[in-house]
């Protein structure tokens, strides 16, 4: 009984932690970074968008109205219409969705990935770090654009092996940086004083080394949700990614917007200004919150210099 309720209580000091640190990393991320802050409410604007879009756009994606074909931006269709006569905003509004779903399935894909490769081969080191790293140099050799379309050239277009692709391209690569900070905390003392003691491996690994890469893993995950963004617009703009009537920002730029960009200039702007906003956001929010995660970058410091003041008043007054 004893045991349960000693359990219970760190199990609930624990959720108080973690409320505790997300509302101080919420604080200051208003305070010491606005243009981070703005960027957190553009990357909540794309996930509402998302999931709302049936709910707040004004017409379906693919809904046609042939006499309106290539309108100009009007009060009925906000953003203009397109070579079919569909509108524009609904289909950029539904864009948000893909975008939202290649990005977060693609950064969870990329991010599991990574951090089982570097964890494995930072911390077991030897064989399995050498056979394991020699396969990332190999994968990184080529060109990404260029791997990722011979891969989607196997296995065709569609949003699922965009994912696909996109997820374990990004994860081979980012495991070097999961790797690097690994090998950092397996030098620590508390390390050494684990395996002293016997403690597992598997123990290590879920008590001391996983809770240390959490800031990095959270700025790969905001990073690279940006990079597959691009990337899907990429490959959609060279007509590997999502095949139509589906929307995707990439697409629309490829098919009418870049047909009728001299006659209908509207269709290739507003595709490329919201890709070009919700990027900007991401990267912003990202970069924002390593600067507020990182302590190399932060000033591990800075919290003691009034304590430091203090005493060399002190001293000096003495």
């Amino acid at each position: 009984m004893a045991q349960t309720t000693l359990a219970a209580s760190t199990r609930l000091a624990a959720a108080r932690k973690r409320r505790s640190f997300l509302g101080s990393l919420f604080r200051r991320l208003l305070k010491e970074k606005p243009v981070g802050t703005f960027g957190a409410a553009i990357v909540l604007l794309l996930l509402l968008s998302g999931i709302l879009a049936p709910l707040i756009a004004p017409y379906d994606f693919d809904q046609t109205y042939v006499a309106k074909r290539l309108s100009a931006p009007s009060a009925q269709t906000l953003l203009g219409t397109d070579n079919l006569g569909r509108d524009v905003l609904s289909r950029i509004i539904f864009g948000a969705r893909v975008s939202m779903i290649v990005s977060l399935a693609t950064s969870t894909i990329a991010v599991t990935i990574s951090v089982t490769i570097g964890v494995l081969t930072g911390f077991l080191g030897g064989k399995v770090d050498l056979i394991a790293q020699r396969f990332v140099d190999a994968w990184m050799c080529f060109p990404g654009i260029f791997l990722i379309l011979s891969i989607m050239a196997i296995l065709g277009p569609g949003l699922l092996q965009v994912i696909i692709v996109l997820g374990v391209s990004g994860g081979i690569a980012g495991s070097r940086v999961v790797r690097s900070t690994v090998i950092n905390i397996r030098q620590n003392v508390y390390i050494e004083a684990a395996k002293s003691i016997g403690c597992p491996t598997s123990a290590m690994l879920f008590r001391h080394v996983l809770p240390n890469i959490t800031a990095p893993i959270i700025i790969m995950f905001t990073t690279g949700m940006g990079s597959a963004i691009i990337a899907e617009a990429s490959i959609s703009f060279l007509g590997w990614g999502i095949p139509p009537p589906t929307p995707s920002w990439g697409g629309m730029l490829s098919t009418s917007g870049r047909m009728y960009m001299m006659t209908a200039p509207w269709l290739a702007v507003w595709p490329g200004l919201a890709l070009t906003i919700v990027v900007y956001g991401i990267n912003m929010f990202g970069d924002s919150l390593r600067d507020l995660l990182d302590p190399r970058l932060r000033g591990g410091l800075g919290r003691y210099s009034g304590t430091t003041k203090k005493i060399s008043r002190q001293l000096s007054a003495k």
